[in-house]
Formats: structure tokens, C-alpha cells, sequence
């Protein structure tokens, strides 16, 4: 599988990552879990992305992979969630590095992102401080934050970050056209999130009120044709070779799944004129439309 560098932050990493969310979910056994994650890491996948909020994600990571920590770049999110302590504050965060590392099962947590946190928290400097306090104490190697527009923007003005983490699908260019290049030209890294765009192909109807309702709109306004490839192939093969993104991030809870966006990848880019297909429905229909939160 394609390593890349990821920024200047000294961490090598996979074109493809794994979504590490539902290998938290509670429908998901202990045993699929773990095959799972160790066929992720046998495939050549050296980027393991999860959060506090992801359900037993840390835990199941930790208890499983444990034993072969030193075979992938491990990411993880925080600022919240930490209980009798406010969320957003120095002590939540502080005490939530403490508590990843020991669900994790790791000495350091290579890149901890604020997650999804917005703009006017993302600028505090006691915040600021406390994830740079926990990289001078190694127990995080790359401080972080994971969202989009202007905090997204400034978080890679600021000099404070060494990786972001973002939406970049054929239904969400916002960060692809408006940061990334910033992003590269400054030594990020960059993990790409939702690169299927939450699968709105599967919905024959709009899916009112379901995650996927703004990419299904936004998609049925592209009218893109994959032409012969299925379109998760199309999607995944179109984020991943974005400039300046590092490592797309799929989700999944089936090996078939993984070994299937493994194969795709192993495709390279999309052909140029179907890309410039991409581009002239963009600049067309997607002008005015933001990031995805």
C-alpha cells in the first residue's frame, strides 16, 4: 500500500486510514473488532483513527493492538467528555490525554486532535496551552484539530497545529479548494474524512433527516456519471489523491469492506478528464457550499 509522508511532522502514514467509529459501536462484536483491526494493519494500513466519542473504539484499540502498537500511526480526538470536569477546559483536556493514553494502551498518542471544537474555543490560548504542554510531556507527538471553514482556516494559519483533519469528498471541496494548499505549503499533515460522502448512492429517495441528507442533495445537484467504476471506488479513488491530502480515513466494521477500499486505492488517481468532469459540476453547482460540519 502507498505510505506518504504526513506534513513535516516527522510520521510516515498509508493512502488509506481506518475510520476506527464503528469498530466502537456496541452491535459490533469483541471478535469482529478484532479481526478487523488486525487485517487492517496486515493490509498494509498504518493509520488508525478514533476519538473519545466513539463509543469502545479507544478500548477495543488498545486491548487488541496493544502488541503491535509500533506497526501504526495512532490518532485520536478529545476536548470533551470527561466526567465532573467542563468540557473545553484545560483540566478535561489534560485529564482526557490521561485517560486515552490508558484505554489506548500506549505510551504516546501520535496525533491528538481538539475535535470539532469551534472557532472562538479553538483560539483560546489555556487550550492552546494545554496541548502543548502534553507534546513538551510526550504524551502526544502531533497536536491537531478536526473540522472545517474559518476554524478549520485558522487552525492552519495559526502555526499552532502540525496536522488537521477535514471533509474532502466529490460533495465537500470546501477545504480541498480553500485550505489544503495553505495546509501543504506549511508542512501539515492532512487526514481526509468522509471520503464515500456517507455512500448517498444507496438512497434511491432523499434520506430526510438522516446523516447523509446534505451529500445526497448535494450529489443529485452534480449529477456526476462514475462511468464503469462502482461509485465507492469512484469517491474513495477522487479523496485520496486530492493535493495535500496525507491519508483518507473510511469507516468501516467488515473486512470485505476494508479490503475492497484497499484494492481500490491500489487503482491510483482518477482518469483527468473524468476529474475535470468533477471540477466543472463543482464550479457549476457547488460555488456557495461550505464544509460539512
Amino acid at each position: 500500500m502507498e505510505r506518504r509522508t504526513f506534513g513535516t511532522t516527522g510520521l510516515t502514514v498509508s493512502v488509506l486510514g481506518l475510520g476506527a467509529g464503528q469498530v466502537g459501536a456496541d452491535d459490533v462484536s469483541d471478535a469482529d473488532a478484532e479481526r478487523l483491526l488486525h487485517r487492517a494493519l496486515d493490509l498494509g494500513v498504518t493509520l488508525i483513527d478514533t476519538a473519545r466519542g466513539y463509543g469502545r473504539s479507544e478500548e477495543r484499540i488498545g486491548r487488541f493492538l496493544s502488541g503491535r502498537r509500533d506497526e501504526f500511526v495512532l490518532s485520536t480526538k478529545g476536548g470533551y467528555g470527561v466526567d465532573g470536569v467542563p468540557d473545553w477546559t484545560p483540566e478535561c483536556l489534560r485529564l482526557g490525554i490521561e485517560r486515552a493514553l490508558r484505554t489506548l494502551r500506549t505510551d504516546v498518542i501520535d496525533v491528538f486532535h481538539l475535535h470539532s471544537c469551534p472557532l472562538d474555543t479553538l483560539q483560546r490560548d489555556d487550550l492552546l496551552g494545554a496541548l502543548d504542554a502534553a507534546r513538551d510531556a510526550g504524551q502526544v507527538r502531533v497536536v491537531a484539530y478536526s473540522g472545517e471553514n474559518d476554524a478549520l482556516a485558522w487552525a492552519v494559519q495559526s502555526g499552532r497545529f502540525g496536522s488537521v483533519e477535514t471533509s474532502v469528498n466529490f460533495a465537500d471541496q470546501w477545504s480541498a479548494r480553500h485550505v489544503l494548499p495553505d495546509a501543504a505549503a506549511r508542512g501539515l499533515g492532512v487526514i481526509a474524512k468522509r471520503p464515500l460522502a456517507n455512500a448517498p448512492w444507496r438512497h434511491a429517495e432523499r434520506p430526510v433527516g438522516q446523516y447523509v441528507e446534505t451529500y445526497w442533495v448535494r450529489a443529485q445537484a452534480l449529477g456526476l456519471d462514475p462511468r464503469a467504476l462502482p461509485w465507492d471506488e469512484f469517491a474513495l479513488r477522487f479523496s485520496a489523491f486530492q493535493p495535500g491530502v496525507s491519508s483518507v480515513i473510511a469507516g468501516t466494521a467488515r473486512v470485505e469492506n476494508l479490503e475492497r477500499n484497499a484494492r481500490a486505492l491500489a487503482a491510483g488517481p482518477l482518469p483527468a478528464d473524468l476529474l475535470a468532469e468533477v471540477d466543472a459540476a463543482w464550479a457549476r453547482e457547488g460555488q456557495g457550499w461550505g464544509g460539512e460540519v
